[in-house]
């Protein structure tokens, strides 16, 4: 008999974006001439930069031809897009990676969900609440977390508030953890931690022989000096963090795939029997064995946005999404609901009006004001009666947006 791996079964109900698009599509049958706007998953809307359709075009060609023909590439990743990602964001913000510390994959989500493979399954997590689903339902899976409670929390899992009341900024853990997921600037609320914070973090996990997972995918929307771009901006992080990085948002890679890993040789974990082992040998084990590359005309797409030109275009693309997420904080100030985030991120985090229930105000945005949003409790219990809104649309929908927003009653 072939069983199945019962720690499916604790997951609570679908994924969460799954569940959105069951409910805008049940509205959409009921109502086919209703003019939605979708604010809910953080998909981009405008086109890859034009230094990355060139670089494809380029590469097509060359797989055209048997003198430039690719076959399987490293598995890591080209030297030609790894070169590219150390010089810009790591050597010239003064920060040392080396090439073998950097694995080269099919997107951060990937990577968020297929680092805990390297963990033992007896490892505490901590996670911060709300959060990123995928940080969560993939130690679920992997039988790390325990039972799920009543309260909507798994027992086995260390649970770090942050609400408005804390300036959404996690305390640290009375309890030792070992694995800690962060994520700065934030998804979903859109907020960051400050340099001082983050060393904080990076002191208790070197004191309690922790590894922070630090999730940086929207580093490149961070205006605001006091904030890190990188971990490893902090002393010692080397020694504690693997660092996860996209090209999804930073130049609109979620339907062509790409992202990458650091995993410092400093970093290691204990086993069974005392010894220590370097994380990066761990992962390169699991990325050789379990991933076969991506793809070269990808890569070169990816390392395409390293060029001064393509550094403009990704500059003017982030800028386009911010200018909404500026009209969209804006905007909800405007008609008395707190918001927060959009100053750092493409993320506007709100807090329901009137003690509103975060599925009751989604459900009241789609039927009243045709706007799709994300409720914060998908995000966990401390998401519950906040509610997520994305820059990632036209200028247009998104002043269409926030003036429904002023009609709503």
């Amino acid at each position: 008999m072939a069983n199945i791996n019962e720690n499916y079964l604790k997951l609570p109900g679908s994924y969460l974006f799954a569940e959105i698009a069951h409910r805008v599509a049940a509205y959409k049958e009921a109502h086919a001439d209703a003019d939605i706007i979708r604010l809910g998953i953080g998909d981009v809307t405008l086109p890859l930069p034009r230094v990355s359709i060139d670089a494809m075009h380029r590469a097509v060609d060359e797989m055209a031809e048997p003198a430039t023909f690719r076959g399987y590439g490293p598995e890591q990743g080209y030297d030609f897009l790894i070169e590219a990602i150390r010089e810009t964001n790591y050597r010239r913000r003064g920060i040392s990676i080396d090439a073998d510390e950097i694995f080269v994959s099919d997107g951060s989500k990937s990577d968020c969900g297929n680092i805990q493979e390297i963990f033992g399954t007896d490892c505490r997590v901590a996670v911060t609440d709300p959060v990123y689903p995928v940080y969560l339902d993939t130690n679920v899976m992997a039988g790390r977390t325990g039972a799920l409670g009543a309260d909507g929390r798994f027992a086995g899992v260390t649970y770090l508030p942050c609400t408005a009341e804390n300036n959404f900024t996690p305390t640290l853990p009375t309890e030792r953890v070992d694995m800690i997921y962060l994520c700065c600037p934030n998804n979903p609320t859109g907020t960051t931690l400050s340099r001082a914070a983050l060393a904080d973090w990076v002191a208790y996990a070197r004191k309690n022989d922790a590894v922070i997972l630090f999730d940086a995918a929207y580093a490149a929307y961070i205006t605001e000096e006091d904030v890190p771009r990188s971990i490893y901006e902090i002393d010692g992080a080397k020694e504690v963090a693997i660092e996860f990085r996209s090209f999804s948002k930073t130049a609109g890679f979620t339907g062509t795939r790409c992202g990458y890993t650091v995993v410092p040789k400093a970093l290691t974990g204990r086993a069974a029997d005392g010894t220590r082992h370097p994380f990066n040998a761990l992962w390169n084990r699991r990325h050789t064995t379990k991933f076969n590359g991506t793809a070269y005309i990808i890569q070169r797409a990816a390392a395409a946005i390293y060029t001064e030109e393509g550094q403009r275009e990704i500059r003017d693309m982030i800028a386009y999404y911010m200018e909404n997420a500026r009209m969209i904080r804006e905007g909800l100030a405007a008609v008395g609901l707190e918001a927060y985030g959009g100053i750092n991120a493409p993320y506007i985090w709100l807090r329901t009006p009137d003690g509103m229930r975060s599925w009751d105000f989604f459900d009241k945005l789609l039927h009243e004001a045709h706007i799709v949003g994300t409720p914060g409790t998908g995000f966990g219990p401390c998401g519950e009666g906040y509610f997520r809104l994305t820059a990632f649309n036209s200028h247009e929908n998104t002043a269409r947006a926030v003036a429904r927003f002023a009609q709503l009653k």
